[in-house]
């Protein structure tokens, strides 16, 4: 089933009860990044859906009280049994309400609360439309379509057409440059990530998944929009930053904060999705589409550091190893 089949379906068992009213994301880790956009996408679109995303033990400890038969839970894993997870599935469906659950893992405890679940493809081979970022948002894309209306669905559709093919090109187009980074910031042992919009979700996630998790590294993510508010105080000639510059409504607090670190900093990576082709993509929803891109872009930058530290991005010495 695609995602238009997959929300008329849930929809239509609740069509009698008052149909979807809520959708609640729920994840941990790296699937809760994954639905940032989502959420972004329903505080700018949405009029009538009520919308959160929560981490999922808060979920399960601070359940929302508009949980029950009208609400749409969505809840990613990777491996799918992730136990905070798995326990805020089990509850979503204790409240009556419909769950869509996303894992890699076809033996997964969580299929086991899934009114529908999502097997999701994986690996640098896949298309970035059959991974879980692209396929919540399109899930939400059809819940907003279905019952309110969305007057850019088709320009939607086509950004999901186009979105491959942009980070085709962009990956050959930023090659040397994830290597000159690995080289050039190889001994750092601090970076803070700025970005704004659907993508701040992704300065978030390089931040905790790919640099505190995946590299053990001290990390930390700014909005652009927030920079002024205090965080500029801590820019210096030493300490490095990665810009995320977005295209769509919020470039504009980007370029603020390049302007400043082009002006106060000299350890400054961009990563401009202008740059790297994505304006081919509508206008009225290129914004939506910008941590997609920089997801693919940055998992090559992460690589590359990784192999030039000779820190295996798949090394644990707390997360699956001990007790917690």
């Amino acid at each position: 089933m695609n995602s238009k089949e997959i929300i008329e379906k849930l929809a239509g068992n609740v069509k009698d009860k008052g149909g979807i009213r809520q959708v609640f994301l729920v994840a941990c880790g790296g699937s809760l990044v994954d639905m940032y956009p989502t959420k972004y996408f329903f505080d700018s679109e949405s009029t009538t859906l009520h919308v959160g995303m929560y981490t999922a033990n808060e979920f399960v400890y601070a359940t929302p009280k508009t949980l029950g038969e009208n609400s749409l839970v969505i809840v990613c894993s990777h491996g799918g049994n992730t136990p905070e997870s798995v326990a805020a599935a089990k509850l979503a469906r204790a409240h009556q309400a419909q769950t869509v659950t996303l894992t890699h893992n076809e033996q997964a405890k969580l299929i086991e609360y899934a009114s529908h679940n999502i097997l999701y493809a994986w690996g640098n081979d896949t298309n970035v439309v059959d991974n879980p970022m692209a396929i919540i948002l399109s899930l939400c894309v059809e819940v907003l379509n279905q019952v309110e209306g969305y007057a850019d669905y088709a320009d939607f559709q086509q950004g999901m057409a186009q979105i491959n093919g942009v980070i085709a090109q962009a990956r050959q187009q930023v090659a040397d440059r994830c290597q000159r980074f690995a080289r050039r910031y190889q001994h750092e042992k601090l970076f803070y990530i700025l970005s704004s919009g659907a993508s701040y979700g992704h300065a978030y996630g390089f931040a905790i998944c790919s640099l505190m998790e995946m590299q053990w590294l001290h990390a930390a993510p700014i909005h652009s929009g927030e920079y002024f508010h205090g965080p500029f105080e801590v820019t210096d000639k030493e300490t490095p930053f990665i810009l995320l510059m977005n295209e769509g409504r919020t470039r504009v607090m980007d370029e603020r904060a390049n302007a400043f670190l082009s002006t106060y900093a000299e350890k400054v990576e961009v990563v401009d999705a202008k740059e790297l082709g994505i304006g081919v993509i509508p206008a009225r929803v290129v914004e939506f589409f910008n941590p997609v891109l920089f997801y693919s872009i940055m998992c090559e930058y992460r690589a590359a550091l990784a192999d030039i530290r000779q820190h295996p991005l798949e090394t644990r010495r707390y997360m699956g190893q001990v007790a917690y």
